[in-house]
């Protein structure tokens, strides 16, 4: 064969294997300690023969609404917002859990509020329809009490952005508020805030974060949606296995050293890295937002319908994770 020839093959080989390497995952993440690992992949995704374009968003249902637009391949979220999206339309299997817990009931020092049942009389802030607002009427009704950002309830929610809920609280414009992490962390070692629960002790146990892929993503692009799989796997077991390497990245490259050593370790405390979601957790967490009316569904989805995790199994297989 002529040298030009081969030099042609050569270039020929070289472009495609490039090409095969930057196939493109369109990833929406959110901004918390405990979503640290699904940003990571972005990083190891060149290691993993594919890019990762991440887009952050302020809450889960914003992710959801990208899904819905065709803008991303992959979400990251809270269960709630990944119900609800199903629910109301959204072409969407879960896939894998990417953490549990990561919520806290924290209170003004001095108020006197010790448990749940104190929240009488008092103004509790919280984000509209996320998995903390669940997760806190699901703790008022089993305590008995009454609630609505309206008069007349035993107590009274204010909806605000995660953004806002500490400086309210610090402000001293609410009494209390179920917090993500690591900002209820951060009130707490700041002194503006004691905890007084982390709401794990309904039917719905420890809230599970979801990861989810578009219908299309699963169905139509197995081989790169398992190489994704493979790299969510790898990154969530590099951030259990290697405590460092999650701390020095969530605090210097997704918070920009706005938080300390001890706000991480404590958020991660409450929040920890995991791989796995179950069809009964969503389940009842489904049947408990129903039950709530938090989250707005025109049909409650059947968990066993649209929790797939044939990939992520795959994947732990691969790299021996039991």
């Amino acid at each position: 064969m002529p040298k030009f020839r081969l030099l042609a093959l050569a270039a020929a080989i070289a472009f495609a294997s490039t090409a095969q390497a930057q196939e493109v995952v369109r990833l929406g993440n959110l901004k918390f300690a405990h979503y640290g690992a699904v940003s990571y992949i972005k990083e190891i995704a060149p290691k993993c023969g594919l890019k990762v374009e991440e887009h952050v968003f302020a809450k889960g249902p914003d992710v959801m609404q990208a899904i819905l637009a065709g803008e991303l391949d992959v979400g990251a979220t809270a269960s709630e917002a990944a119900i609800s999206g199903r629910a109301n339309g959204a072409p969407i299997y879960v896939v894998a859990g990417f953490a549990k817990g990561g919520a806290r009931l924290v209170a003004r020092p001095n108020e006197g509020i010790k448990s749940i049942k104190d929240l009488k009389g008092k103004k509790v802030g919280v984000t509209r329809g996320g998995i903390h607002e669940v997760l806190l009427i699901a703790e008022l009704t089993q305590a008995g009490l009454t609630a609505s950002d309206q008069p007349g309830k035993d107590v009274q929610l204010v909806f605000l952005a995660f953004a806002d809920l500490n400086q309210a609280l610090m402000g001293k414009n609410l009494d209390a508020i179920m917090q993500s992490e690591p900002q209820s962390s951060q009130a707490i070692n700041k002194g503006y805030g004691v905890e007084v629960m982390k709401p794990y002790d309904t039917a719905i146990g420890e809230p599970v974060r979801t990861l989810v892929m578009s219908e299309k993503f699963y169905n139509e692009k197995r081989p790169l949606a398992q190489k994704f799989m493979n790299c969510f796997v790898q990154a969530t077991k590099l951030f259990i296995d290697n405590q460092a390497v999650a701390e020095k990245y969530v605090r210097e490259t997704i918070f920009k050293n706005q938080i300390t050593k001890d706000d991480f370790e404590d958020a991660i405390s409450n929040s920890p890295y995991s791989y796995d979601v179950t069809p009964e957790h969503i389940q009842v967490t489904t049947d408990i937002m129903l039950k709530t009316g938090v989250g707005k569904m025109r049909k409650p989805p059947v968990a066993k319908e649209w929790v797939k995790t044939d990939l992520l199994e795959a994947s732990k297989k691969s790299l021996g994770i039991k």
